[in-house]
Parts: C-alpha cells; structure tokens; sequence
C-alpha cells in the first residue's frame, strides 16, 4: 500500500500516470535489457590464510595405496624374473658359443703356425742362418759306445755297480 500512496501522489502533481514527453523523446531509443539496472559487485575474498583440515581418513588412505602398489610391483617382479633370467642366460650361453668357435678357429691358426714353424724346410733355414750346417763325422761323440773308446763318458752316463 505504501507504494500505491507515492503513485497517487504522483499522479495528482502531474495530472497523468506517466510522464507524456518521456515516451516521445526518441522514438529511436531501444527498449532496455532486463535486468540492466542490477549490478554485481565482486569482493576480493583472501584464503590465504586458510589451513585446511586434515582428514583423518586420508592417511590411512594413502597407506594402504601405497602397500598395494608395492604387493602389485612384488607379485609383476616374481613374475617377471624368471623369464628376464632366461634371457640373459640365453645370451651368455651363446656369447661362450661364440668365444669357443673364435678360440677354436685361433686353436686351428696356431696348429698351422706351429706345423709350418716346425717343418724341415723352415728349420733348415734358421740353422742355416745360425751358421748350424750339419756336424761332420769327427765332430760326432757317441756317448754308449761298447769298444771302450770313450769309457769315461759310458761311464758317467751309466749307474756304477760297484757301490
């Protein structure tokens, strides 16, 4: 009611209900918005101050998460293992194969080194470079000689019987 009373009070100072020149200032002006006359004020709210609350459930939480990853981790790496080991011995075994044909191969190379290091030929020419011709008879000493030309020499070399 008290509303009513101001509009009366307008309407009698005025003689109408609206103001006449008011709608035919423009009659090019849009309409207004809704709600253009409502304005919205925004505060600044400082939480930086604000702790939370701890909850009592979260810890407990957190616990039984992390020994579940780490059942997890232990049931992936007793599974895991024995095949990665597997593996790896897969691969040593067929490094020592590949190390025994190399030593193999070497034992060979050695084998035809030493047959030709041995040979007569090759020996014959490292004698013939040492100056080692083949010895003449009278620098021949026959060590078991059963005439007694060189008693002395079949003696130190046979055990005597006397002692």
């Amino acid at each position: 009611m008290a509303t009513l009373a101001t509009k009366i009070q307008n309407i009698e100072a005025t003689g109408s209900e609206a103001p006449i020149g008011a709608a035919r200032l423009s009659a090019y002006q849009l309409r207004a918005l809704p709600n253009e006359d409502i304005f919205f004020y925004v505060k600044r709210i400082d939480n930086s101050r604000l702790v939370r609350e701890p909850d009592p459930k979260a810890k407990a939480e957190c616990w039984s998460a992390i020994g579940a990853v780490c059942a997890i981790a232990g049931v992936l790496i007793t599974a895991l293992v024995p095949g990665v080991a597997g593996i790896t011995a897969g691969y040593q075994i067929q490094g020592l194969k590949q190390e025994r044909q190399r030593l193999l191969d070497e034992r060979r190379g050695l084998e035809v080194q030493e047959a030709s290091l041995r040979g007569r030929k090759r020996l014959e020419l490292v004698a013939k470079d040492q100056n080692m011709d083949k010895p003449k008879p009278e620098q021949i000493v026959h060590l078991n000689t059963r005439t007694g030309e060189d008693t002395e020499a079949a003696s130190l070399s046979s055990p005597k019987k006397d002692q």
